[in-house]
């Protein structure tokens, strides 16, 4: 399985899951903690080290995009960093 982290989203064995990145500040995650939250209702594959979280819950009709929080402890943790970085420079050069 190859993975890569880009400015856009999770790229996995040549197909695009596109995604947002932001640095997590919830008290329950530790600092430096990234979000990655899908923008469409596609799931994430599996990958490993990485869990997806979604609650959906169909009985309800209440429908959740996967995210996928990445702690500076996991070992993706410097590609997703990287990742972000690049959004977070794309958004500012947009904004001027």
């Amino acid at each position: 399985m190859k993975v890569k982290f880009l400015y856009n989203g999770i790229k996995v064995d040549g197909k695009l899951y596109r995604a947002w990145y932001w640095k997590a500040t919830s008290r329950n995650m530790p600092e430096g903690t990234i979000t990655i939250h899908a923008k469409d209702y596609i799931s994430f594959p599996e990958i490993p080290g990485l869990r997806a979280i979604n609650n959906t819950d169909i009985m309800t009709d209440y429908f959740e995009k996967d995210r996928i929080h990445v702690t500076p402890q996991n070992p993706w943790h410097p590609q997703v960093l990287e990742a972000y970085q690049k959004a977070q420079e794309r958004r500012e050069r947009r904004r001027h």
